[in-house]
């Protein structure tokens, strides 16, 4: 299902004493923030904008001046928010790739049509993005490659997944704990990493 609004980041620490933010942005290019005047906060079910007044970025790392945030007691505030941006700030996707925000909750079939599972999370480690299926038998970490993941369809809310390709490279969790699923997403980056014979990655995304 299609979001009016994508997570494009969160803001995890104040930096120095003079009110600037650091942000764990969700975005394939940091330098994107430099575009934006203004980002949303969701504030009671309501989405707020909130005027961007400096930002700053260094390598990976996002920093950010709010308007009216001046010292750090006001920015310490602020840890743990997340930042949205409206779809028509959204950049230009390539034609096959969705917003992660987007495919959430969709749920996957094979070609036969049987259900496998729903997708609960993307993980974006490096190289090719991790799809985090929950199923009957637990959760399931699948590498984004083309040959693996056939359909991708956000305003349906349906993945069509290759099965046979799906049990070569899809690995099972032993609990649903944040800290394996970084380890096993870590194995399966290491197992598909670099340029891909399949035909590399079926990207989300992230703006």
């Amino acid at each position: 299902m299609l979001q009016p609004y994508l997570l494009i980041g969160e803001i995890v620490r104040p930096q120095g004493i003079r009110g600037e933010v650091k942000v764990r942005h969700y975005t394939d290019d940091p330098a994107r923030f430099q575009e934006l005047e203004s980002v949303l906060i969701q504030t009671g079910g309501q989405y707020e904008r909130i005027v961007i007044a400096g930002c700053r970025v260094q390598k990976d790392d996002v920093f950010l001046v709010l308007k009216g945030v001046s010292d750090r007691n006001a920015a310490e505030k602020w840890r743990g928010v997340k930042l949205y941006i409206d779809r028509s700030n959204a950049r230009i996707l390539n034609e096959d790739q969705v917003f992660i925000a987007d495919i959430l909750g969709a749920e996957a079939y094979d070609r036969a049509g049987n259900l496998i599972g729903t997708l609960k999370e993307v993980l974006t480690p490096g190289g090719a993005d991790v799809f985090v299926f929950d199923t009957l038998r637990g959760v399931l970490m699948v590498p984004a490659l083309k040959t693996v993941l056939l359909e991708l369809d956000a305003e349906g809310g349906k993945i069509v997944m290759d099965e046979t390709r799906l049990s070569e490279v899809a690995l099972y969790e032993d609990s649903d704990s944040h800290a394996v699923s970084r380890d096993v997403s870590k194995r399966i980056l290491k197992q598909h990493s670099g340029p891909s014979p399949d035909g590399g990655p079926a990207g989300c995304g992230t703006d």
